[in-house]
C-alpha cells in the first residue's frame, strides 16, 4: 500500500515523497515513524530510491514494475468514457491508414503521452477490387484497390486502340479471379490462366498482367501522435528522457523493432525504464497491446512516455484502443 501511494503521488507531482505526506492519508493509518521505517525497507529492497539525504523517496524501475504488475492483477482501470468517445468519433472508413492516424491522435490527447500505432503488416493486405480504364485510344490504366484502402495504379500503352467493352470485362474478370488473394501472392499469375478465353482477351490480359503480378505491398507504416503534448506536459526532470524518445521516433526502424515484441503476444506488453532494449531509452516506459482479427495479429497500439506516467490510465487506454481497433479492422480483413 505504501509503495503504491509513493508511486501515485510521484506520478502526480514529480516530487520525492516523504513519510509526512503519507502518514494518515490514502488509507495508511500509521504514524510517520512507522511509515519512515517501511520506506527504508522498500528502499533496501530496491523498490524506492533516495535522491538526496533530506529528501523523500522516488520509485525505481523495480518499484514501478511491482506497482504495474499489481495493477494488472487487479484489472485496474479508471473511467474510460472520454477515451471511448474520442476513439469512437473516428470516422469508420475503409482507409485503414488514415483511421489509424486519427486513433493515435485520440490516444495521445486523452493520456498526454505519445501514441504510437503500427499499421497492419504489408502481407496482411489483400486485393479487394480491380478496375481497367480506357484513358486514350491506346492508353489503359489498371487500378488495384487493396483491403487496407491502398490504391495501386499502372499505365499501359498498347499497340492498338483499347476497346472500352474489353476494358470493362477485364476489370470484372480480374476482380472475380483475384479478390481476396494476398497482395504479392505467387498464385496470382496462375489465376489469370483461362483456356476458354478468346485470343483477344488472353492477349489483353497478358499486357495488363504486370499490374497485378508485380504488385508489391507497401512498407509498414507507423502512426505517431502527441510529440508536442508530451513535451509540454512533462516537468524539467523528464526533458532529457523525452528528447531521447523523440530522437528514437525519427529513426523509425528502431521504434518498429521495439514494438515487434508486442505483436506476437496476446496480453498487455510493458517495458519499464531499464527493461527497454536500448540503453538510451532508460527512464522511459512503454505500454502496448496487439490488435487484429481471430487467429491473426495485425498491428500494435502503444503509449510511450517517462517512467513517471499514469500507468493505470495508460494500461486502460491501450486495452480499450486495441479492442476498438480489432472491431474496426474486422470487416476489412475477415
Amino acid at each position: 500500500m505504501i509503495l503504491s501511494a509513493v508511486v501515485e503521488r510521484f506520478i502526480e507531482n514529480g516530487a520525492p515523497v516523504g513519510s509526512k505526506a503519507l502518514a494518515g492519508r490514502q488509507g495508511i493509518d500509521l504514524s510517520p515513524s512507522t511509515v519512515r521505517s517501511e520506506l527504508a525497507a522498500l528502499e533496501g529492497a530496491g523498490y524506492l530510491g533516495h535522491p538526496h539525504t533530506s529528501a523523500g523517496r522516488v520509485p525505481t524501475d523495480k518499484g514501478y514494475r511491482e506497482y504495474v504488475d499489481r495493477l494488472r492483477e487487479e484489472g485496474g482501470a479508471g473511467p474510460l468514457a472520454p477515451l471511448q468517445d474520442a476513439l469512437e468519433a473516428v470516422p469508420m472508413r475503409r482507409e485503414v491508414d488514415a483511421a489509424l492516424g486519427q486513433f493515435a491522435e485520440a490516444l495521445a490527447e486523452v493520456t498526454h503521452l505519445l501514441g504510437v500505432i503500427t499499421a497492419p503488416t504489408p502481407d496482411s493486405a489483400t486485393i479487394r477490387h480491380v478496375e481497367v480504364l480506357a484513358l486514350q485510344p491506346r492508353l489503359a490504366m489498371v487500378v488495384v484497390i487493396a483491403s487496407t484502402g491502398e490504391v495501386h495504379r499502372r499505365l499501359f500503352e498498347l499497340s492498338e486502340p483499347v476497346d472500352e467493352g474489353l476494358a470493362q470485362w477485364a476489370g470484372e474478370f480480374l476482380t472475380e479471379r483475384l479478390s481476396g488473394l494476398a497482395v504479392g501472392a505467387r498464385m496470382i499469375a496462375s489465376r489469370l490462366a483461362e483456356p476458354s478465353l478468346s485470343m483477344a482477351e488472353q492477349s489483353f490480359l497478358a499486357v495488363l498482367a504486370p499490374a497485378v503480378t508485380e504488385l508489391e505491398a507497401g512498407a509498414m507504416l507507423l502512426h505517431v501522435a502527441g510529440q508536442a503534448q508530451l513535451a509540454a506536459a512533462v516537468r524539467a526532470i523528464d526533458v532529457d528522457m523525452v528528447d531521447r524518445l523523440l530522437r528514437t521516433i525519427e529513426e523509425r526502424y528502431a521504434l518498429l523493432d521495439l514494438l515487434r515484441g508486442a505483436l506476437g503476444r496476446n496480453e498487455l506488453y510493458l517495458r519499464i525504464g531499464g527493461e527497454m532494449p536500448d540503453p538510451d531509452l532508460a527512464g522511459l516506459s512503454m505500454v502496448a497491446a496487439n490488435y487484429g482479427v481471430a487467429r491473426r495479429n495485425l498491428g500494435v497500439v502503444s503509449l510511450m512516455g517517462p517512467t513517471r506516467m499514469d500507468y493505470r490510465l495508460a494500461m486502460a487506454a491501450v486495452r480499450e484502443a486495441a479492442h476498438l481497433l480489432s472491431e474496426y479492422v474486422e470487416d476489412v480483413y475477415e
